[in-house]
């Protein structure tokens, strides 16, 4: 009857050990800032170059725009001021026309704007060579998971410590 005790006693401790050790394994894991990442590998590309180009040339003529905007509706408010209501109600109706105009370019340029970036990111060659750095780093590095910063719907928090972006980067080869 000892013997059951002991080979008993010594089950329920296995049991005990594996389970303490199971709960002592923590999952190690990583986030990516992949927009950096895919902004340092497309820096120097044509096509980046052009869109980046584009938004500057499309923020220059909705700036010039806007200038227009506020110079109509000061002078409207300086007839409003000397009492000249025929001329601040013609100035209105450009005012008016203007801002449409601007609404509609705004939102048109946004829109081959967000095309042109949707091209960009459409590179199955980037996504496949970021796809094999991830799993290579995970794997070298003891990762679980790496999570992208960029669909963060569940990351509250995170270490700057499990920030794998520049290493990422490195690795890419940028």
């Amino acid at each position: 009857m000892n013997g059951i005790i002991k080979r008993l006693f010594l089950c329920v401790l296995a049991v005990a050990c594996a389970g303490a050790a199971a709960a002592q394994q923590i999952t190690k894991f990583a986030v990516v800032d992949t927009a950096k990442v895919y902004q340092s590998y497309f820096r120097n590309s044509a096509p980046v170059r052009n869109y980046e180009n584009k938004k500057q040339e499309f923020q220059n003529e909705i700036n010039k725009l806007t200038k227009e905007l506020q110079n109509l509706n000061d002078k409207k408010l300086e007839h409003e001021r000397n009492g000249n209501e025929a001329a601040a109600l013609k100035l209105q109706a450009q005012i008016t026309q203007k801002a449409d105009f601007l609404n509609e370019y705004a939102n048109s340029k946004n829109a081959e704007l967000e095309s042109l970036k949707k091209n960009l990111q459409g590179n199955n060659e980037f996504y496949k060579k970021l796809s094999d750095t991830l799993a290579r780093i995970a794997e070298n590095g003891g990762y679980s998971m790496i999570l992208s910063l960029q669909q963060a719907n569940g990351i509250l928090w995170y270490s700057s410590s499990v920030d794998i972006t520049d290493e990422v980067i490195s690795q890419l080869g940028l």
